[in-house]
């Protein structure tokens, strides 16, 4: 049994100061407020909040950083890099990779991640021996670096959706596809979820999943997760409309992929109808601010979104920036550009889609508060920084961001004290997993 002294804390019904948390066998088993510490507690000073989900993560993209503003291009630019990095990876060189990811996640308060995993195969249409070595390779490198996993397996059969129908698939999505659903669901059958390890499903587009296979993708992940990008790029919804005759959103209605269960990415170019349709199926939204920044995506009808009932959630995506705390500032900011109005969101809806909603979508619906049943998971953020001293701890979402997480608690134990990883220098570890990627190019 663990407890941990909170100077303050963000409980369902707001901060509260002086909170002791008590915890056993990773559970939080009692919260009382106003209470002094005690000896053996575990003192968390500044403001503690539920660990952060990550909601959508592709690990291997932190490689991109930094190496894709040579000359602007487009999104379909950037992905001609991203696949470069794509043919390079191995079982043991993605995970060194994604432990480094995962632990600069962690290092900023990050406690569960979905990851959207397509990199199944070596290349040419062969098999490793295990063929899930790769996504066994993401596990380890989570448990490695202290972070829950929602691994969101994915679904890819098509190399897009062009004007005379969909695609073959290229040399690198080769590595991306099982052939088709039932080989897909076949392997995924022998990925067993774990303590702190949820297997769930995902299409990766409307480009990549012909319509005809998208009930039975929806079918074989009943019960999980699943996720899908969805309109990131007016292209997509132009292909979708030509094809089918409406658009990417109308689509997965109607071969039942929306849904309470279902989280939608990006959902950036939407029509009313599909605002609506989104909303009234209560199929959640993620959005990912950095990435549709980065990549001149666009800005997406998130407020008009959750009015309709979609509940949101943040991913940091393709890592150019990995600090959930400025995605929920990036959200707002947004809406306030698009809008021209401040206060779209309050820091209370904010920290809801980094917590509780997030978690929901990656099918944990008792994490994301510091609650009796829910996972001892805990993130403490300092309030005496220079980008943090002054603010009121009910407004502290709207200023502070990763550098002043201090400690971070998953499971009862601490991954993260100090602002340092149990696995000591996460910037070197970065460097030593990127750098052989980008060799003799």
């Amino acid at each position: 049994m663990t407890a941990f002294w909170c100077e303050r804390a963000w409980l369902t019904d707001g901060v509260r100061d002086a909170v002791r948390v008590q915890t056993d066998a990773g559970r939080v088993t009692a919260v009382t407020t106003g209470a002094p510490a005690r000896p053996g507690d575990v003192r968390l000073t500044g403001l503690v909040l539920p660990g952060l989900a990550n909601a959508h993560s592709h690990a291997f993209h932190r490689a991109l950083r930094g190496r894709t503003h040579d000359g602007g291009g487009t999104f379909w630019t950037w992905r001609e890099r991203m696949y470069a990095v794509a043919r390079r990876l191995d079982p043991d060189s993605y995970l060194a990779l994604a432990r480094a990811v995962y632990a600069e996640m962690s290092l900023a308060g990050v406690t569960a991640v979905g990851e959207f995993h397509y990199l199944h195969h070596p290349g040419g249409g062969r098999r490793y021996a295990d063929p899930n070595a790769m996504g066994e390779a993401l596990r380890q490198a989570a448990r490695d670096a202290g972070v829950r996993l929602t691994l969101l397996d994915t679904v890819y059969l098509a190399g897009g959706l062009g004007d005379d129908g969909y695609l073959p698939l290229d040399e690198v999505q080769q590595r991306f596809s099982d052939g088709d659903v039932d080989a897909w669901a076949a392997r995924v059958a022998d990925l067993p979820g774990d303590e702190d390890t949820v297997v769930g499903a995902a299409v990766h587009s409307v480009r990549a999943v012909p319509a005809d296979r998208l009930a039975a993708v929806a079918e074989a992940a009943a019960g999980r997760p699943l996720h899908v990008h969805l309109s990131e790029q007016p292209a997509e919804n132009d292909a979708c409309r030509a094809a089918h005759g409406r658009t990417p959103t109308a689509l997965l209605a109607d071969h039942g992929v929306l849904g309470p269960r279902t989280t939608a990415v990006h959902a950036t170019h939407l029509s009313v109808a599909d605002v609506a349709a989104l909303g009234a199926s209560g199929t959640a939204v993620c959005v990912c601010p950095s990435t549709e920044a980065d990549l001149a995506d666009g800005i997406g009808p998130a407020r008009r979104l959750a009015d309709a009932g979609s509940p949101l959630c943040l991913g940091s995506d393709q890592h150019v920036l990995v600090d959930l705390l400025a995605e929920a500032r990036l959200l707002e900011a947004h809406e306030r550009l698009a809008a021209g109005q401040r206060g779209r969101f309050t820091p209370g809806e904010l920290v809801a889609a980094l917590t509780a909603d997030g978690h929901a979508a990656l099918g944990r619906p008792d994490a994301g508060r510091i609650a009796v049943g829910a996972p001892a998971d805990l993130l403490a953020v300092r309030l005496d920084t220079v980008r943090t001293a002054g603010a009121d701890p009910e407004q502290a979402v709207l200023v502070a961001g990763a550098p002043d997480v201090d400690t971070v608690v998953v499971g009862g134990q601490v991954v993260v004290e100090g602002g340092r990883h149990r696995l000591g220098d996460v910037a070197a570890l970065l460097a030593g997993a990127v750098a052989p990627l980008w060799e003799d190019r």
